[in-house]
């Protein structure tokens, strides 16, 4: 809890406030913006926060004008509460060590105009950068009304960032290549691919790897079924039983988040398949989901959290070295990324033993639809 002194003053920030209500900053920040998906108990105790810190989401705008800190924003929207939950801890813990206010706004519409009014009013409460990680990166209309208000950004997870800007990422192209190369080598030769959401360039650097490592190994694309996913559970849970009802299933899962391939396990253990004995699914981000579903996930570890320190160290050199507005040229840093082999990836089965498990999935996918 903050001194007295420190609330009289108006520098409360929403750390203090989760730390008073015992809930997330991100709790926080959806109850502070209306948010309906928070139980009322958790409302009231956060409420609560607020009126015994006497708690302004403009309080760290105050002090900033006081000369105490920087305050960046943070704009957030991202279908994976997992990775958005890994992000949120990256960038406050790198805005504690930093010294600055990180100040958090939900964005939830996908509408141009939309996306548009809430950054303006995103800009009225004095913010002197943004923090723009996935989807929100790779929107036009929130990076113009930035750009139109001289406020520096910096994207997160972008896979061909505009030559003007400043941006964290993996190379999502490679990782993706690496974790293709891992089922081919188990002996997979039917590999099934769910894209990532379309609005988004990693979905695509991620589906240009899976073709490229397809091809490295003399196998042929055009064979290998491909469903579209949009990044949540329930796209992966359509896409997979799309897989799975075809003709010749694949003996292995590509999704490419691990939301997806959360889904895919689940569909799999549905249809009485074995994970990986039937079926190997491999995921992409490594997130608390990877390790908390059974089998765990074979996935590509993306360091989310150190991306979102990344990031917020980019865009305050940025701020502080005094210049403000749009980059000059593309600053970029490129994360490692690390593939992670655990249960849930295997060699297929024999093919008669295979082609007899198989003659009744799809009757399995059709009755639980």
């Amino acid at each position: 809890m903050s001194k007295p002194s420190r609330r009289s003053r108006g520098t409360v920030t929403v750390q203090d406030v989760a730390r008073e209500a015992g809930v997330s900053a991100m709790t926080v920040s959806r109850v502070v913006n209306g948010g309906t998906n928070v139980r009322e108990s958790t409302r009231a105790a956060v409420l609560e926060a607020i009126e015994k810190l006497n708690y302004s989401p403009n309080s760290a705008a105050r002090s900033l004008a006081a000369g105490e800190a920087t305050q960046i924003g943070l704009l957030y929207s991202n279908p994976s509460a997992a990775y958005l939950s890994q992000f949120l801890i990256g960038a406050l813990a790198a805005a504690r060590r930093a010294g600055c206010h990180l100040v958090l706004e939900a964005c939830e519409s996908e509408g141009a105009e939309e996306q548009a009014e809430a950054t303006r009013s995103f800009v009225a409460t004095s913010v002197e950068g943004v923090i723009l990680p996935p989807p929100l990166s790779e929107s036009a209309p929130v990076r113009a009304e930035l750009d139109a208000a001289g406020i520096p950004w910096v994207s997160v997870a972008m896979g061909r960032p505009p030559a003007r800007s400043l941006n964290v990422r993996i190379d999502d192209y490679a990782a993706a290549a690496a974790i293709t190369r891992h089922l081919i080598d188990l002996g997979h030769r039917n590999i099934g691919f769910i894209r990532g959401n379309p609005n988004q360039t990693s979905s695509a650097e991620r589906y240009r790897g899976f073709v490229a490592a397809i091809e490295e190994a003399g196998l042929d694309v055009k064979a290998m079924p491909v469903e579209q996913g949009y990044f949540t559970f329930r796209s992966g849970i359509v896409a997979t039983e799309r897989l799975l009802d075809r003709a010749d299933p694949p003996t292995a899962i590509f999704a490419s988040n691990d939301d997806m391939a959360a889904a895919a396990v689940g569909v799999a253990h549905r249809c009485g398949l074995h994970v990986p004995q039937d079926l190997s699914i491999v995921g992409f981000d490594d997130t608390s989901l990877a390790t908390t579903i059974w089998p765990e996930l074979t996935t590509i570890r993306q360091p989310i959290s150190a991306m979102a320190e990344s990031a917020l160290n980019l865009l305050l050199a940025r701020i502080r070295s005094h210049r403000g507005g749009p980059s000059d040229k593309l600053e970029e840093q490129v994360l490692d990324h690390e593939l992670i082999v655990r249960e849930s990836s295997a060699a297929p089965r024999a093919v008669g033993e295979r082609r007899r498990r198989e003659g009744s999935v799809g009757a399995r996918v059709g009755e639980h639809r």
